[in-house]
C-alpha cells in the first residue's frame, strides 16, 4: 500500500507575493510534523488581515520559526515517494513551491493532489475489495463522499493553523474509510443472483 499524507500550509497572505509561513503534514498513520517557517531573505509580504485568521505574528516567525531552507530539505528528505494531498493544492502547492525554490530546490520534486481524490480512492477501493457490486460502487462512492462533505461542513470552518488543519483531512479521509466499509454489507453482490 502507498503512502499518504495530508499536507497543509499557512501563508503570510493570498497576494502574489504570498509565501509559507508554517506547514505541518500528518501521514494515513497519524504520525505528524509542523513547522513554523523563518522567512527567507526577500520574503517580506504581509497581510494584517491573513495574520487576523491564521494568529501567528511575523515577529514569531523571526525568533522562534525553523529556517526556511531546513524545512524544505526536511519535507524532501521525508515527503519523497509519498502520496501528498491538500484540501487546497493549488494555494499548498504554490506555497511548496516557493518554499522549493527559495531553498535552492527543484520546485515540483514534491507534488499535491486534492484531497477528494485521496477520499475517493480509499472508498472505491474498499467497496471493490469488499465485493460491491461493480454497477454500484460508483454511485455508493458519490453517496459516500456526499456524506462526508456534509458532515465537515457541519463541523466548522477549518482552524487555520497547519497541523490542525492537516489532521483534520486525515479524520475526513478515515471518515471516509469507515463510511465505506459501513456500506459492504448492503453494496455486495447477492450470490443468488437475485
Amino acid at each position: 500500500m502507498t503512502r499518504i499524507a495530508f499536507v497543509d500550509f499557512e501563508a503570510s497572505s493570498l497576494g502574489k507575493r504570498s509565501y509559507p509561513i508554517e506547514v505541518a503534514w500528518v501521514f494515513g498513520s497519524g504520525e505528524a510534523e509542523s513547522f513554523l517557517i523563518r522567512p527567507a531573505p526577500g520574503w517580506t509580504d504581509w497581510a494584517p488581515e491573513a495574520e487576523a485568521v491564521h494568529r501567528i505574528p511575523r515577529p514569531r516567525l523571526l525568533a522562534e520559526g525553523t529556517a526556511h531552507d531546513w524545512v524544505a530539505l526536511h519535507m524532501l528528505t521525508v515527503l519523497r515517494g509519498v502520496e501528498l494531498y491538500a484540501s487546497a493544492p493549488s494555494w499548498d502547492g504554490q506555497w511548496l513551491s516557493r518554499l522549493l525554490r527559495a531553498a535552492g530546490l527543484p520546485r515540483h520534486a514534491l507534488r499535491l493532489r486534492d484531497t477528494g481524490e485521496a477520499q475517493r480512492r480509499a472508498v472505491v477501493q474498499i467497496l471493490r475489495a469488499g465485493g460491491a457490486a461493480a454497477d454500484r460502487v460508483g454511485g455508493l462512492a458519490d453517496g459516500i463522499l456526499a456524506a462526508v462533505e456534509r458532515d465537515a461542513a457541519g463541523a466548522g470552518p477549518p482552524a487555520h493553523r497547519a497541523l490542525a488543519d492537516a489532521r483534520g483531512e486525515l479524520e475526513r479521509w478515515r471518515d471516509a474509510r469507515r463510511r465505506a466499509e459501513a456500506a459492504l454489507p448492503e453494496a455486495r453482490v447477492d450470490p443468488a443472483g437475485s
